[in-house]
């Protein structure tokens, strides 16, 4: 396996907090409907896990298949590490 740079763990960490965030928000907001406060935290970090996605996926390949991620040229689906193998 090729060696992974310091980056990918800290790009990973920090999708893997802002969807910790967002899977917060959800579950409140399903029971808070009413709670501006809570969409407008819920919105920015939707906002943010866009940016991160799209500067990790510009750095080390797509994240996610089936039309959720752009490929690179030539595909570049099945380069290696998948995001669960680290």
């Amino acid at each position: 396996m090729k060696q992974i740079p310091d980056e990918y763990y800290q790009l990973m960490h920090q999708l893997q907090a802002v969807d910790f965030v967002l899977v917060e928000l959800t579950l409140y907001l399903d029971t808070h409907q009413d709670d501006l406060e809570a969409i407008h935290q819920f919105n920015h970090y939707v906002k943010e896990r866009k940016h991160i996605k799209k500067q990790f996926e510009s750095q080390f390949g797509p994240l996610l298949q089936y039309g959720n991620s752009y490929s690179g040229y030539p595909w570049n689906w099945d380069d290696s590490p998948w995001p669960w193998q680290v």
